[in-house]
């Protein structure tokens, strides 16, 4: 009786598979997939981060408040089992919110500014005529078509 494995080897590979292979290795959707996980990640790092160590001091400074609990109440309602729910602006969590998106958004701004470089600007030749940037080894203006 044959192996799984050697069956499976002579099985013939179904064209759609190596053509996604194809399209992830070509495509920016490996790179897209990667930054997801990547950002996913670092969103629960960030919200750990204000929720956990930059929250509680400014609380204490308050008063020893939990900011994440600060609301305005507009008011109260009882549902048919007696359960009294409170129908509040939550605006200590919106800041809680507010400031991870502040912290996720300089960091990917860093990020980019690490990896993603400006090219340099390619070198021109102005045409003294109209100063139309031409290319360094344009004999004629394109614009114009003066000799420069």
């Amino acid at each position: 009786m044959d192996r799984p494995d050697e069956v499976l080897k002579t099985l013939p590979r179904p064209a759609v598979l190596s053509e996604f292979k194809g399209f992830l290795l070509k495509s920016n959707a490996l790179a897209l997939a990667v930054g997801v996980i990547f950002a996913t990640a670092l969103g629960l790092v960030v919200a750990s981060l204000v929720n956990d160590i930059i929250m509680p001091p400014i609380g204490y400074l308050l008063g020893g408040v939990k900011f994440q609990d600060l609301q305005i109440v507009l008011g109260t309602t009882t549902n048919a089992e007696g359960q009294v729910t409170e129908v509040a602006i939550r605006w200590g969590a919106f800041v809680n919110t507010l400031l991870n998106f502040t912290i996720i958004a300089f960091i990917v701004w860093r990020i980019t500014k690490l990896f993603l470089k400006e090219a340099p600007a390619s070198e021109v030749k102005t045409c003294p005529f109209c100063k139309e940037a031409n290319a360094v080894d344009a004999t004629r203006c394109k614009a114009c078509t003066s000799e420069i």
